[in-house]
């Protein structure tokens, strides 16, 4: 489906009109269901978090910017989002006794912790020879769990601006990760 045609169908549902949003919900709901799907590995919760996907397209489409980007990345960051948090959500439900973590068995042993130290020292290290602001803009993201349009309106930014800073700034990670 072309992009345009998908940005359009979310100008119209900006101005609240319903049968814009169903011809959205049509056309693209199998792509964001398989987002979703695919994030929490259950076809019933995959189900409920697209509702939630489509109330929130609802409620921002005038949020969204042709110019900033194509619509289909906008819509699967709100379907990657919602299914995230809905992880972030769920609280493991003890039934018995017998069923519950024991803690004392998770934690690490003393050379398990003093290499889980040192990667983080490494990682700390790294993270210091990237500029300040895409350090921040790197925890923000794989830390805080910040969307890439969030972080765009945080830091002032086009949206294509935000991912080129989160690329590269991985990409010199990886490579201080390397040496």
């Amino acid at each position: 489906m072309a992009s345009e045609e998908i940005e359009a169908l979310i100008g119209r549902v900006a101005m609240r009109d319903q049968k814009a949003f169903g011809a959205l919900y049509k056309k693209t709901s199998p792509k964001l269901y398989a987002v979703c799907l695919r994030i929490l590995g259950n076809k019933t919760d995959a189900e409920e978090v697209l509702q939630e996907v489509y109330v929130k397209i609802w409620q921002r489409a005038e949020r969204f910017i042709a110019s900033e980007g194509p619509a289909m990345p906008w819509l699967t960051t709100i379907a990657r989002n919602q299914s995230i948090d809905a992880i972030r959500a769920r609280k493991p439900i003890a039934d018995e006794i017998d069923t519950a973590y024991d803690l004392a068995d998770t934690e690490p042993g003393p050379e398990e912790q003093a290499m889980v130290k040192g990667e983080g020292r490494r990682i700390d290290r790294c993270m210091e020879e990237l500029e300040a602001d895409r350090a921040q803009a790197v925890r923000s993201a794989y830390v805080e769990g910040l969307s890439y349009q969030e972080l765009a309106e945080q830091y002032a930014v086009p949206l294509n601006t935000m991912r080129t800073w989160l690329r590269r700034s991985l990409i010199r990670l990886r490579e201080c990760m390397d040496r």
